[in-house]
């Protein structure tokens, strides 16, 4: 068992059959070829909890607001991101290594950055305009993540909580990598 066992645990008791706002059936989990596909996509490897959240619960349409993104939208959207700029086109280069993870609704995704070792979970909130104030920390670990969500502690649609989050200072070191 993995460090995250326990936490998987809790989230497959808690993931039903239909996601909670959208009516969806949750989807099967993804395959082991689908994570080795994403990641050969992707050039890096997905951070463990996330690879296990989708071979193990299923392969997204679970989880905060919108719910996780099944893995193939997720590479899909990363890409697209990279070679086009975030929502406000090429003035906004998107960071190299931060996959678009969940929908959160109005423009804004929970993404999971992939080069950092606690896979520490990023807003991107595009509605303020400016590049450089679209991006905060939304929680230190995708596993602390989860963990809010679960215990209805972290910040899932309350507007005011995004002027409380620290901005995320590495974002225009890692956009300067945009191809």
């Amino acid at each position: 068992m993995t460090d995250y066992a326990e936490l998987l645990d809790r989230l497959a008791s808690a993931v039903g059959d239909v996601h909670p706002w959208t009516g969806e059936p949750v989807p099967e989990p993804c395959t082991a070829d689908g994570i080795a596909a994403a990641e050969s996509t992707l050039g890096f490897p997905l951070p463990p909890l996330l690879a296990s959240l989708h071979t193990r619960i299923a392969d997204g349409g679970f989880g905060p607001d919108y719910g996780l993104l099944p893995l193939r939208e997720a590479v899909a959207r990363y890409g697209a991101q990279r070679r086009g700029g975030a929502d406000g086109g090429e003035d906004w280069p998107w960071p190299e290594g931060v996959v678009p993870t969940a929908d959160l609704g109005c423009a804004m995704l929970a993404c999971v950055d992939f080069r950092s070792e606690e896979a520490r979970v990023l807003l991107f909130e595009p509605n303020p305009g400016e590049a450089d104030l679209a991006w905060c920390v939304l929680a230190p670990s995708l596993s602390a993540w989860l963990t809010a969500w679960l215990d209805g502690t972290g910040w899932f649609g309350d507007e005011e909580f995004v002027d409380d989050l620290a901005p995320w200072p590495d974002y225009r070191a890692r956009a300067a990598a945009h191809i």
